[in-house]
């Protein structure tokens, strides 16, 4: 990577579903197709949250693709002085980008998010083959995590 390619953290924007943006999240987990009116509708849902709920994406500025994305919210609570808990969610590197350090940039906006929100804690869940990736990120294994799906 050339001092003229810059793979900068950004605010997920309307225009990044042309930009491959739901068929990144497809490699990840189950994503079916969104059409053009349900991605501006829960994006401006999403908006509507103001910093309470961030997605950011990388694009690579070459060939105009999201490459990598990930999102935070924060949970408001009544404990530790009406504290607040930011939750990282879906995050994924493009297959053909892995290796850059572009999901420890993910990783590392989505804390510095959550911290200047005032969040106590940051939690996230994850795969136990990408355990040690987000212990090299400054997180270790706290308890387990439960799961009901109910589809």
């Amino acid at each position: 990577m050339d001092a003229e390619h810059k793979l900068e953290v950004r605010k997920l924007e309307i225009l990044d579903k042309s930009k491959g943006f739901i068929e990144l999240l497809q490699q990840l987990t189950i994503c079916d197709s969104v059409s053009d009116k349900e991605f501006e509708e829960r994006f401006q849902e999403i908006n509507s949250y103001g910093d309470d709920h961030l997605i950011c994406v990388i694009e690579d500025d070459r060939s105009g693709k999201i490459i990598a994305t990930g999102s935070v919210f924060i949970e408001k609570k009544f404990l530790r002085n009406c504290g607040k808990v930011g939750h990282i969610e879906d995050v994924v590197v493009d297959s053909a980008a892995r290796g850059m350090q572009l999901g420890k940039k993910i990783i590392d906006f989505l804390t510095d998010h959550a911290h200047s929100m005032g969040c106590y804690k940051v939690i996230l869940d994850c795969s136990l083959e990408n355990k040690a990736f987000y212990e090299k990120c400054g997180y270790k294994q706290k308890e387990v995590q439960m799961v009901k799906y109910f589809i």
